[in-house]
């Protein structure tokens, strides 16, 4: 940069992940530790609390007691979904007035506030967002820097390795299961789905239902006695890369559930949604989005529409849905996670100081070192690889076919789900 760094300011955006107030946390301790006097301020609500002008400083008590955020999940200063670039909704939302450009409306707050370095953490769409601001930034000469970091559950950003929180969403997922599970002895013929987050990428479906079968596997059982592995394991994992065979699948499970009166299936969030959406319009219901444009999955509801699929087609006495999102994405970080992100905000902070703008994150171009990768570079929908052998393993094992080569994608990155 050419000036110094005298004052930063952080902002978190989209939903949830266990990482956002860790990152804070670290952020804050790291500039203590190496510029202690580099002001800071946080926006409240993300962009929202940007184009409002609407922060909170970082006082000397809450320098002290930084990393006391890193113990807890959520964002101790909210969040929200604003695109800078979606004019009609910031108008419509009372973010700026008609007539004006939410980018200018930022980059004008942010020097007004005297702000030198942004620190964004959040997804693709925050980051994504980050850059169109980055790039008007320096269009227009502002003489001010953005520096992200990446949170998404889903881990879905290119091209970032394991984006923040991804792994304590995993095992916070994994946790919830080994719970609910038990409802399956609740009744005779169940079919207990856990429908996990991932819009379009499968990746968290596969590692929540490796780590759970991981856990599993560590309980004692008592099969003499009805208390068996087999009644409480996997035995289907659907993800949005691959599709839905329900009639061949319907067989195998009706299998399962004659043998051990019980079904429990993994589902994303995103699996099977282009075939939902179209079945929806055939009907005539609308598919309302949001701000970026993508379906509100809320109303898709894909768990539902797999419970009664199969459902019907395995005779269930009893039919759950369980979604383990809410419960796994607000946790705080595990320790894998706190390493990960200690680092990428101490690398954040340097690459801040330098004037170095960008999401640092483990790049995937660069055996995985952490490092800025230029905005340019960054975008979601990241499919995940259902060839992947770990993967590939885990469906051997549970007996479900695995995903044919191309013929299987439904759901492509940046597809009708219209990815901002």
């Amino acid at each position: 940069m050419t000036k110094e760094v005298k004052k930063v300011a952080f902002l978190t955006a989209g939903g949830l992940a266990p990482c956002l107030s860790s990152s804070i946390g670290f952020l804050i301790d790291e500039y203590n530790r190496v510029a202690p006097n580099v002001e800071m301020i946080g926006y409240i609500n993300g962009y929202m609390g940007l184009l409002k002008g609407d922060s909170i400083p970082v006082t000397e008590e809450v320098r002290k007691n930084a990393l006391v955020l890193t113990k807890h999940g959520g964002s101790p200063i909210g969040n929200s979904r604003v695109k800078l670039t979606n004019v009609k909704d910031c108008v419509k939302r009372g973010l700026v007035k008609e007539g004006e450009d939410p980018l200018k409306v930022a980059a004008d707050q942010l020097v007004k506030d005297g702000v030198d370095v942004l620190h964004t953490i959040g997804g693709d769409d925050t980051n994504t967002t980050a850059a169109d601001l980055a790039v008007y930034l320096a269009a227009n000469n502002y003489p001010l820097i953005v520096v992200g970091l990446p949170k998404t559950i889903d881990n879905d950003v290119y091209p970032i390795k394991l984006s923040l929180g991804a792994m304590t969403a995993a095992e916070e997922g994994a946790n919830f299961f080994l719970n609910v599970v038990k409802e399956n002895s609740a009744n005779p013929r169940a079919l207990t789905i856990h429908e996990v987050m991932g819009r379009n990428c499968g990746w968290l479906t596969y590692k929540t239902a490796q780590v759970y079968r991981k856990r599993l596997a560590s309980l004692k059982m008592l099969p003499e006695f009805g208390l068996n592995r087999e009644r409480q394991d996997v035995h289907a994992i659907y993800v949005p890369e691959s599709h839905i065979d329900f009639a061949s699948e319907g067989k195998r499970l009706k299998a399962i559930m004659d043998k051990y009166d019980s079904v429990n299936i993994f589902v994303s969030e995103g699996a099977g949604v282009a075939d939902i959406i179209k079945q929806m319009k055939a009907r005539g219901e609308e598919v309302p989005v949001d701000a970026f444009g993508h379906p509100r999955l809320d109303k898709v509801n894909v768990g539902q529409f797999i419970a009664k699929r199969f459902g019907e087609m395995l005779g269930a006495e009893k039919t759950q849905v369980f979604k383990s999102g809410y419960y796994a994405r607000a946790a705080a970080p595990c320790k894998k996670d706190l390493a990960l992100i200690q680092k990428c905000a101490q690398v954040a902070v340097d690459c801040a100081l330098k004037g170095i703008s960008g999401v640092v994150g483990q790049d995937e171009d660069a055996n995985s070192v952490i490092k800025a990768c230029e905005f340019s570079r960054i975008k979601g929908g990241k499919p995940f690889n259902v060839r992947k052998g770990s993967f590939r393993k885990i469906l051997d094992e549970i007996g479900q076919p695995y995903p044919r080569k191309k013929r299987t994608v439904i759901v492509k990155a940046k597809s009708e789900a219209t990815k901002a």
